[in-house]
C-alpha cells in the first residue's frame, strides 16, 4: 500500500510552527506534496531541508515569500525534475516530479486568479500549458498522480456557497470546464471523487479566512489528486484531515494498492 498526502502549507514556517512535520511522521506517508512555501531555500532550517526519514526536494519560487512546491519521499527517487520549460511559470516554482519506476508523483501549484484581472489571465496561461503537458503524460504509458492546490472547484458539490461564486475565479465556467475536459478526454481520474462521488462539506479543503468560514464549513474543494488509469483504479481509500491546522488547507490523503518501485541508479540530481 502507498499513502500519497497533498497539503498547501501556505507558508512552510509557519506549518513548521504549528507541527506539520510531528503529523506527517505519524502518518506512514510515503509520499507528501506540498505546495505554497513562501520561503527560499537559504530560509529553511536544516530539519525542513532534511526532515527526519524523508528525501526532501524543493522547487522554489524567484520571487521572496512566494508560491513553490516540495516533496517529501520516504524512497529515493530515481529522477526529480523541476521544469515545465516555461520562463514565466518556472521561475514562480510551481512543478516538481518525482519517478519511482513505472510511477511518476507530481507536486503541483496552479495560480489563483482571485487577486486581479491580470492574474487570472495568467492563471489561464498556466491552464494551458499544463493541460498539453497532463496530456503528454497520461499518453507516456506511465502511471502518474498529481497532486495539488488546483485553485478550482469542479462540481457545485466542491463548494458550500457555488450560487454566489458562479463569477469568480476558482468556479469560473471556463475553469471547471477544462477540468472536465481532463477528466473526459484527457485519461484523468478525480480520485477522491472516484472513492466519494456525492460527498460534499467533508470534501472541502480550503477556508477563506474571512467570515468565520472555517467555523462554519464555509469551504471549497481545491486540493485534488488526479491520477492516470490504472494507477487510479488502484485508490482505496480517501480521507480529508481537519482534527489539526496547519495552514487554510487541510490534507487530502490517499491510500493506494500500489508497490512503489525504485531503481538501482539513485536519484539524479535537480
Amino acid at each position: 500500500m502507498v499513502r500519497i498526502i497533498t497539503l498547501n502549507l501556505n507558508g512552510i514556517r509557519s506549518a513548521w510552527r504549528k507541527g506539520v512535520l510531528p503529523w506527517v511522521s505519524g502518518q506512514n506517508a510515503d509520499l507528501v506534496c506540498v505546495q505554497e512555501l513562501k520561503a527560499q531555500a537559504a530560509d529553511l532550517d536544516e530539519e525542513m531541508k532534511n526532515p527526519d526519514g524523508l528525501h526532501a526536494y524543493y522547487r522554489h519560487a524567484e520571487r521572496k515569500g512566494y508560491s513553490g512546491v516540495g516533496l517529501w519521499c520516504r524512497k529515493q527517487p530515481e529522477r526529480v525534475f523541476d521544469l515545465l520549460g516555461n520562463d514565466e511559470f518556472d521561475g514562480e516554482g510551481r512543478y516538481l516530479r518525482a519517478d519511482f519506476g513505472g510511477l511518476s508523483i507530481v507536486s503541483l501549484y496552479q495560480p489563483s486568479g482571485s487577486s486581479s484581472e491580470q492574474r487570472q489571465l495568467a492563471k489561464f496561461r498556466f491552464m494551458a500549458l499544463i493541460y498539453a503537458h497532463l496530456v503528454e503524460l497520461a499518453a507516456s504509458g506511465r502511471d502518474v498522480i498529481v497532486c495539488g492546490d488546483w485553485n478550482i472547484a469542479h462540481q457545485e458539490i466542491d463548494l458550500r456557497n457555488w450560487r454566489s461564486n458562479r463569477r469568480n475565479s476558482g468556479f469560473l465556467p471556463a475553469e471547471r470546464a477544462w477540468v472536465s475536459r481532463l477528466l473526459n478526454e484527457a485519461g484523468w481520474s478525480d480520485v477522491y471523487r472516484k472513492l466519494h462521488p456525492a460527498a460534499t462539506d467533508e470534501a472541502y479543503t480550503w477556508w477563506s479566512n474571512r467570515g468565520q468560514a472555517w467555523a462554519k464549513n464555509v469551504g471549497w474543494r481545491l486540493d485534488y489528486q488526479l491520477a492516470t488509469a490504472a494507477v487510479a483504479s488502484k485508490a482505496r481509500r480517501a480521507t480529508v484531515y481537519k482534527e489539526q491546522r496547519f495552514s487554510d488547507h487541510a490534507p487530502l490523503s490517499i491510500d493506494y494498492d500500489y508497490h512503489l518501485q525504485t531503481g538501482p541508479t539513485g536519484c539524479t540530481p535537480l
